[in-house]
């Protein structure tokens, strides 16, 4: 006699492989059969799961890591039994190509940024700020604007996380300006992301696709600066005026940090040159970054002890006590550590979408869903649409999706689908990845309700930031794409 569990499995293996089901598979659309269904199902349930991190306590990656992997089981075997076990295998190996080259170029990005951070060029940031004594008003627009410059290089997850650390530190206890802070943080951080290849993973992916070059993205800089600036502007009129008491910290960075800061610019020098110049992908580019700082790293290691002796000489004649303590505690520089400490869960959450959306495509819904919105839907309405969505659902399988579609529209439709799906996800904490590790960062003080009070705000933003782009260039949109 079967138990509960061998005969559930039973009745799903004969309903997902069917007759029925595989008569659908014939012209391999497999959007009305049980396992079109069943993977959507599944796609949906794990992007719930994906949601509630917060509550859950729950790693993001999961979810999707077990989806992906359960979707395209399904293709292959439906596949075999087809015949065709060729077919789904290249799909397959095209998706998982694609998510190499954007999980490479982003690791190098991320040891880089985790390299400055352990040279401490953030803390020293930081601490400039702090010391200076910045009002209230100050503070909401430096931490702002520095958030708008700095996400086009450091990517807007970043960014946001250490003009947080600066806003939570100096006003420590006042709830209602970090909240204020914090939305203007995320809305910066995401609309200077947009505007440049490397200031957000959707950008990153349009222009790897070769649709958008390296310099058409600074087309959507003023647009960028709109979606910020009305915001802020309006919520600037809600700060009081006064200062925070001021926490002096003295921090000194450390041996190497301004040669780093220099390598990191010219890997992404090195990184538009391949793809300007060579038409190879970026990733060479920043994989040869890797090298230059893999060698900078063996210089720091080697010539340590020489420095460290000078230094001891030097605070010895001092007098400087302070100091000579604290080489006792100097550790050699090692790349791999920075490696290490990269964002892993994010990376493999980003597989586990780009494969699990990879699947959807194949099974054929990506081509309904294009059909829908850019058949049935003017494309500047639908590109809109989607930007609105990438609130609720995160901008990365968004984008993926329309890059997947391939939808027949003009070039400066590509740069609106880049722009709405960059600045859309301010208009919830929830929507971008920005929004979610300053809700943990700042626990308490910016929440889920204290964004959404002024999401109308923000939505003025967005709105008038694709007023701008349809306006400013219009004559994009009569080329086709």
């Amino acid at each position: 006699m079967l138990r509960w569990p061998s005969a559930l499995l039973l009745v799903f293996g004969i309903l997902l492989f069917s007759p029925a089901a595989l008569a659908v598979t014939g012209s391999m659309d497999l959007t009305n059969s049980t396992v079109g269904y069943i993977a959507v199902a599944i796609f949906v349930l794990a992007y719930m799961l994906v949601m509630g991190e917060e509550k859950l306590h729950m790693r993001k990656s999961k979810p999707v890591l077990v989806a992906a992997g359960l979707i395209w089981f399904m293709i292959g075997w439906v596949y075999v039994q087809s015949g065709m076990p060729n077919e789904a295998e290249h799909a397959f190996r095209e998706t998982l190509l694609e998510f190499a080259e954007l999980m490479l170029f982003l690791l190098v990005a991320m040891t880089y940024i985790n390299a400055m951070d352990e040279r401490r060029v953030f803390d020293a940031l930081r601490s400039w700020m702090i010391r200076k004594g910045f009002s209230y008003k100050q503070l909401f627009w430096l931490t702002g604007g520095l958030a708008f410059v700095i996400s086009p290089i450091a990517d807007n997850l970043t960014t946001a996380m250490l003009m947080c650390a600066v806003v939570t530190k100096v006003a420590e206890g006042d709830r209602r300006f970090i909240n204020l802070a914090c939305i203007n943080i995320v809305v910066a951080a995401n609309a200077g992301g947009a505007f440049s290849p490397f200031g957000d993973i959707t950008t990153l992916m349009v222009w790897q696709a070769g649709i958008v070059q390296f310099y058409e993205f600074f087309t959507l800089l003023v647009p960028s600066l709109v979606n910020f600036l009305i915001p802020a502007i309006l919520m600037t009129f809600f700060i009081n005026n006064r200062k925070p008491e001021g926490v002096y910290e003295d921090v000194w960075l450390k041996r190497g940090a301004r040669r780093i800061v220099l390598l990191f610019l010219l890997t992404i020098t090195t990184a538009v040159a391949c793809h300007t110049l060579l038409h190879l992908p970026p990733v060479l580019g920043m994989m040869t970054g890797l090298g230059y700082l893999q060698f900078f790293g063996y210089f720091l290691r080697m010539t340590l002890p020489r420095s460290l002796e000078k230094k001891r000489i030097r605070y010895t004649q001092r007098g400087d006590e302070r100091k000579l303590r604290q080489l006792g505690s100097v550790v050699p520089f090692d790349v791999f550590n920075r490696v290490a400490r990269s964002e892993w869960d994010t990376l493999l959450f980003f597989y586990g979408v780009v494969v699990a959306v990879g699947g959807l495509g194949f099974l054929g819904y990506l081509g309904m869903l294009s059909e829908a919105l850019y058949v049935g839907w003017d494309a500047t309405w639908a590109n809109i649409a989607l930007g609105v969505v990438s609130a609720v659902v995160d901008n990365i399988p968004v984008m993926f999706a329309v890059l997947t579609m391939e939808p027949e529209m003009s070039h400066g439709h590509w740069l609106l689908i880049t722009l709405t799906a960059g600045v859309g996800g301010s208009l919830l904490s929830i929507g971008s990845a920005a929004g979610v590790a300053l809700m943990g960062q700042a626990r308490g003080n910016y929440t889920f309700l204290g964004h959404l009070r002024w999401a109308p705000v923000i939505a003025l933003g967005y709105a008038a930031s694709v007023a701008a782009h349809l306006w400013i260039n219009a004559g994009s949109f009569a080329i086709s794409g």
